[in-house]
C-alpha cells in the first residue's frame, strides 16, 4: 500500500515539508488508543534468533534507524514501533541551530536517492535530552557534532559538551565528523585531529561509572589509504566501532536531472561503495571491532550484503523513504531464513 498510494502521494510535495508532515501523522495516530499495539502486531518480528550482543548492548534485532531522520529524538518511541531494533537521533550539536538555507533536501526518484545539505538542523542537545527522560525500552543511539560556528580547532568541546549531555540517556554514541555539509567538517577526519578527539572522548567515557561504546561515522570518500588509518585510530584509541557509511559528494552514475544539487547524497547508488568500505574494514581490520552498515538498503538482499561483508548491524534512511515501514520486517524475515 505504501509504495502503491502513499508514496507517489508524498513525493508530489516538498521532500522536507512531507518529512515534517509524516512526523505530525505518525506522532498522531500512535495516540489513538491501541494504534502502537496494532503497528507492532503488524511490523515487529519478536523472534530471539534476531537478537545479536554487539559492542556490550543487547539488541532485539539488528535492523536500525539511522541518525538524520530524527534529530531531536522527537519520535524514537513511536518508530520503534516499526520493528526497528535500535533508533539513532542526532546528529545534535551543543547549541541549537537552524542549518543551512532551504530548499535543502531533494529526491532524486530515478536513482532511488536523495541530496541532502541539511547541515546539522536540530534544537540543541539539551532539547533531545528533555524527550530522552522518558524513554524506558528503545535502544538509543546518540550521534554528536560540532555548531556551524565552532573552529575545527575548538570542536572537541562541542563534542565533549553533546556527550556529557546525552550519557545518562543514550545506549551509544556515534562521532559524526563526515558529513559533507558543515563546512571543514570532515577535516576532522584526518588522523592527528581524530585520534585526539576520539581519546578526549575515551577519558570521559572511562571516568563514568560504566563507559559506554562509542562509534565512528565515516564517509565513504576516503581512499585506501585513508582507511587504513581508519582502522590504526579505532584499535589505537579503543573506541567501539564503525558507522560505515555517511553519505557521498560522488555523483557517479547518476542519471536524475537535479543530480548536481550540492550535499550529500544517500540510497541505492551508495550501495556499492558503502559495503565495499565494510568489506575493506572488517578484512584489513581482522574483524577487531564490529561495523555497522548503511547506505543504499532498499531490500533484504541489500541488507544481507552488508551483513556478508562484515557489519554486524544494519541501518536504514533513505531505503526506510522509498520502500516504506515493511522493508523492515522483510529484512529481518531474510535474516531469519539466512
Amino acid at each position: 500500500m505504501y509504495k502503491l498510494l502513499i508514496r507517489p502521494i508524498f513525493f508530489l510535495f516538498d521532500p522536507e515539508a512531507v518529512h515534517h508532515f509524516t512526523f505530525s501523522v505518525v506522532k498522531f495516530i500512535n495516540r489513538i488508543p491501541g494504534v502502537s499495539a496494532l503497528l507492532r502486531a503488524i511490523y515487529l518480528i519478536d523472534d530471539k534468533r534476531l537478537e545479536r550482543e554487539v559492542f556490550g548492548l543487547k539488541f532485539k534485532n539488528p535492523v536500525g534507524l539511522a541518525a538524520g531522520f530524527d534529530k531531536d529524538a522527537k519520535l524514537y518511541k513511536e518508530f520503534s514501533n516499526f520493528g526497528f531494533g535500535f533508533i539513532e537521533i542526532g546528529t545534535l550539536t551543543p547549541k541549537p541551530q537552524p542549518g543551512n538555507p532551504k530548499k535543502r533536501l531533494f529526491r532524486l526518484i530515478s536513482d532511488k536517492a536523495i541530496v541532502n545539505r541539511m547541515g546539522f538542523n536540530n534544537g540543541g542537545v539539551e532539547e533531545a535530552v528533555a524527550r530522552l527522560k522518558s524513554n524506558k525500552n528503545v535502544l538509543i543511539g546518540g550521534n554528536i557534532g560540532k555548531n556551524k560556528v565552532t573552529p575545527n580547532e575548538d570542536a572537541v568541546e562541542d563534542y565533549k559538551i553533546c556527550f556529557e549531555a546525552l550519557y545518562p540517556y543514550v545506549d551509544y554514541f556515534v562521532v559524526n565528523v563526515s558529513s559533507p555539509n558543515t563546512p571543514n567538517l570532515r577535516a576532522l577526519q584526518d588522523k592527528e585531529p581524530l585520534t585526539a578527539l576520539l581519546n578526549t572522548l575515551q577519558q570521559l567515557n572511562e571516568k563514568k561509572e560504566k563507559a559506554k561504546p562509542i562509534l565512528l561515522k565515516i564517509a565513504p570518500d576516503l581512499t585506501d589509504s585513508q582507511l587504513l588509518d581508519i582502522v590504526d585510530i579505532v584499535i589505537t584509541t579503543k573506541i567501539a566501532g564503525v558507522i560505515a557509511t555517511n553519505t557521498t559528494i560522488s555523483r557517479k552514475g547518476l542519471i536524475s536531472e537535479n543530480k548536481n544539487e550540492m550535499g550529500g547524497m544517500s540510497g541505492m547508488p551508495l550501495r556499492e561503495r558503502s559495503t565495499a568500505v565494510i568489506k575493506f574494514l572488517a578484512e584489513k581490520s581482522n574483524g577487531a571491532f564490529p561495523i555497522v552498515g548503511v547506505g543504499g538498503i532498499h531490500s533484504p538482499e541489500d541488507a544481507i550484503e552488508k551483513l556478508n561483508a562484515g557489519a554486524s548491524l544494519v541501518q536504514l534512511y533513505t531505503g526506510f523513504i522509498y520502500e516504506g515501514p515493511a522493508i523492515i520486517k522483510k529484512i529481518n524475515k531474510a535474516i531469519l531464513k539466512k
